[in-house]
């Protein structure tokens, strides 16, 4: 911990120059009409707070760079109402719109101009109290270099939009492929078959022998293409996976392998079949690459589930060395999971074992995730008291007789303040008025804290702990 406030102070040194640096180079690109230095501020910017975001294991903030532009039917490029022969000016006219409007690289700038004074404040703390100061610097660092719900939301669909693209061309290679099978396989045999009835119907009175031949062969080809057609059907769902589900489904796989594969499933209730489907293929997958590549011999598959989440773990006792850039099926894998915000890990050294990660999140149903944390009763006491009292020291206590005391009311009443000394008479109106505000804020403040922090949970659930792997 002392080494990184160490490296944070370090950044002290480049901060400053930079902050002056970057405020030439602001008032230059906007008051002088230098624009082309803006987005290099940015970037130099970034690469600073990239270093200290880092440092504290804060995540990206900024907004998906945009995609580089599309040219027209007629070969041109349109940037507004302005047309290009060459994608150069549109492309800088789109980073520089993407830096502009995104909230994060004003909130670097303002980290950046703020961020050396707050260091030097903390400069004794952080190298005597490493552990405590950090936790402080960090929400100070947090408060404008974290994302943003914004963010974190064009974010989402930015990985969604590429998962539903990378979806979309799956399914169009899988249709490619199923016709493709269909037409040299089944469809093949089924012509044969079709001109072998012909010929039996030919030979059926002048040659019976010859018919029964045939049609010998005929019954042999419909076998062969039923066989060809029952295989096309459970390459495009399982009539098990169908019926009894995941787990059965993947018994069924087991006891098809040549390898002695342990099956545990700890699933509550079914999957939707978009999620068993890719589950399933996935797991038949890795039990194909165990088979072909690996040399094991043994094979266990375990699915379970953490709350609403689905993790699968795949272990065989092979030789190790798996590459997903050899071809082995794994991207395949992780473009099937994508569309369902799902990862994997891959831990395979040379050697062996081999350990495959697959985590789904948010795929069972809601009954099965995390219980609705209540507020402690002692909170709920103080929101009761306090809505229930603040109304006493805020109006009666308070305003009202401030208003009495300033047109010089003489009749006390129940107006506890004017009771007391003349010195002492407005400071008490003045805390009665403060203390009615504070039991309000309090009133409201430990709801809303409460929710935000349930809110946050259920908006951002944890990872899984091989996600950085």
């Amino acid at each position: 911990m002392l080494r990184r406030n160490l490296g944070l102070l370090a950044l002290v040194a480049v901060e400053v120059p930079l902050a002056l640096l970057s405020m030439l180079m602001l008032l230059g690109s906007f008051a002088l009409g230098l624009v082309p230095f803006f987005p290099p501020t940015v970037m130099l910017v970034r690469r600073v707070t990239q270093l200290a975001r880092r440092t504290l294991d804060i995540d990206v903030p900024y907004h998906p760079e945009p995609p580089p532009p599309v040219p027209q039917a007629d070969g041109w490029y349109r940037s507004d109402r302005t047309l290009y022969k060459t994608p150069r000016v549109p492309r800088w006219n789109d980073r520089w719109k993407w830096m502009f409007g995104d909230p994060a690289t004003w909130r670097d700038f303002v980290w950046l101009l703020f961020d050396p004074v707050v260091k030097l404040a903390l400069a004794v703390p952080l190298l005597l109290f490493p552990s405590a100061a950090h936790r402080v610097y960090g929400q100070w660092a947090a408060l404008l270099l974290a994302p943003t719900a914004k963010s974190r939301l064009a974010g989402q669909v930015k990985r969604l939009s590429e998962a539903r693209t990378t979806t979309v061309d799956s399914q169009a290679a899988e249709m490619r492929r199923i016709e493709r099978d269909l037409h040299d396989g089944a469809q093949a045999r089924l012509v044969a078959l079709g001109m072998t009835l012909g010929a039996v119907e030919e030979l059926v009175k002048t040659n019976p022998t010859a018919a029964m031949a045939l049609l010998a062969k005929a019954r042999e080809a419909s076998a062969e293409a039923l066989s060809e057609l029952r295989g096309v059907v459970r390459g495009i769902h399982p009539p098990v996976l169908a019926e009894r589900g995941l787990g059965d489904a993947v018994k069924a796989l087991a006891l098809d392998s040549p390898l002695h594969v342990e099956v545990q499933v700890d699933l509550p209730v079914r999957l939707d079949t978009p999620v068993e489907t890719a589950l399933y293929f996935a797991i038949s997958e890795l039990l194909s690459n165990a088979a072909r590549h690996s040399d094991a011999d043994r094979v266990t598959v375990d699915i379970s589930h953490s709350e609403r989440d689905v993790t699968v773990m795949v272990w065989d006792d092979g030789g190790g060395g798996a590459d997903p850039s050899r071809g082995s099926g794994l991207n395949g894998i992780e473009r099937r999971l994508a569309a369902f915000d799902g990862v994997m890990a891959l831990s395979s050294p040379p050697g062996g074992p081999t350990t495959v990660a697959i985590s789904v999140p948010l795929v069972l149903p809601e009954e099965y995730g995390k219980p609705k944390v209540r507020m402690p009763k002692w909170q709920l006491t103080v929101v009761a008291l306090c809505w229930g009292l603040a109304w006493c020291p805020l109006f009666p206590q308070g305003l009202v007789t401030a208003f009495m005391k300033i047109i010089g009311f003489e009749h006390k009443s129940w107006f506890l303040a004017l009771y007391l000394d003349e010195p002492w008479q407005w400071p008490v109106i003045i805390g009665m008025i403060l203390l009615g505000m504070l039991m309000y804020g309090v009133a409201l403040y430990l709801p809303v804290r409460h929710n935000r922090e349930r809110w946050m949970d259920e908006a951002h659930p944890r990872r899984p702990w091989f996600a950085s792997c």
